[in-house]
């Protein structure tokens, strides 16, 4: 008799695994939002390619990614030509427990939600990295690149940065706009990083939502 062995089913790619617990592509609900996750390539601050598998695409909880939808409705009707750009999105906790021992023991490990202490808002898909192009796809000056670590990079101190000269005021304008159509659709801000904003805060994240443990 022949023995015919049994073929292994493929594994899961990270994007079907967001897929299975509920998440979706938010590029999917609105063709005019741009995505370029920078955490598919190795020219991010941790200098690691942390989605290994290929990920392209932007997910995000439903409630979340229909936020960033009005976000960009918002932006469009205030600045024609304009695109909301994601740069980061749900990111599930494998892909944290990476990028914190990637800059452990360094400074910039203080910027990095710690997974022994149960990860951030991005391990739910709740918060998103972001930022605006213009009609060619170019990035409004910010004064800081996305992921910059340093006080440039903080939002309650723009006036004071910009009389200093570190950021110039259409650099500050550039922020407020971005403030005001992810706020106006419902996130929130943190002090520290001009483009990272949450839907909800943490202890809402942990009450109606799972978390993203794979």
């Amino acid at each position: 008799m022949c023995l015919h062995s049994q073929s292994r089913p493929s594994p899961l790619t990270l994007e079907q695994k967001l897929k299975d617990h509920g998440l979706v592509d938010v590029a999917g609900l609105d063709s005019t939002i741009c995505v370029s996750l920078m955490y598919a390539r190795e020219d991010n601050f941790t200098g690691v390619l942390l989605y290994t598998d290929g990920l392209e695409r932007a997910y995000l909880q439903p409630e979340a990614a229909a936020a960033v939808v009005r976000a960009q409705a918002e932006l469009g009707r205030i600045s024609p030509g304009h695109r909301l750009l994601i740069k980061d999105a749900a990111r599930p906790m494998s892909v944290q427990r990476r990028m914190f021992r990637a800059v452990s023991g360094t400074h910039k490990a203080n910027y990095v939600a710690n997974p022994a202490r149960g990860g951030g808002l991005h391990n739910y898909g709740l918060a998103v990295d972001i930022t605006i192009v213009d009609q060619e796809g170019r990035e409004l000056p910010m004064g800081t690149p996305v992921d910059h670590l340093g006080p440039e990079a903080n939002i309650d101190a723009e006036e004071a940065l910009v009389r200093r000269g570190v950021i110039s005021e259409t650099e500050r304008q550039n922020r407020l706009l971005l403030r005001r159509v992810m706020t106006s659709a419902g996130f929130h801000t943190i002090r520290t990083e001009w483009w990272h904003f949450d839907l909800v805060n943490k202890a809402k994240a942990r009450a109606s939502f799972r978390r993203l443990d794979f």
